[in-house]
């Protein structure tokens, strides 16, 4: 099973175990429930859409935070003296996902 999640403006997909890297999240605890679900795929049955998984969750374990690489900027223009120079680190929250949860979703959708 694995749920594409969506933190920070970017979309990650994920699934139990794996260990990804997000912009930085400040969590009450060590746990943290990722709501703005987009995709599970559930053995080959995707599911999308608000009405389907309304009460889907994905919960993740904080493992800590870090500071990313440098990002260098640098304006210029030219023959006008123009020049900028800044820099940029973005905090990154490492995060392990402990469980992808469809809780009553199943089931509802079917058709006959």
């Amino acid at each position: 099973m694995y749920a594409v999640i969506r933190t920070g403006g970017k979309q990650y997909k994920v699934a139990q175990g794996d260990v990804i890297e997000v912009e930085r999240l400040r969590p009450e605890g060590g746990e943290v429930e990722l709501e703005p679900l987009l995709v599970v795929d559930d053995d080959g049955r995707a599911r999308a859409g608000s009405a389907e998984l309304g009460s889907a969750r994905v919960r993740a374990r904080v493992l800590g935070e870090r500071r990313g690489d440098k990002i260098r900027i640098f304006k210029y223009r030219s023959k006008t003296g123009y020049r900028r120079r800044a820099g940029h680190r973005q905090t990154l929250t490492s995060i392990e996902i402990s469980e992808i949860d469809l809780e009553g979703s199943t089931g509802s959708g079917d058709k006959e």
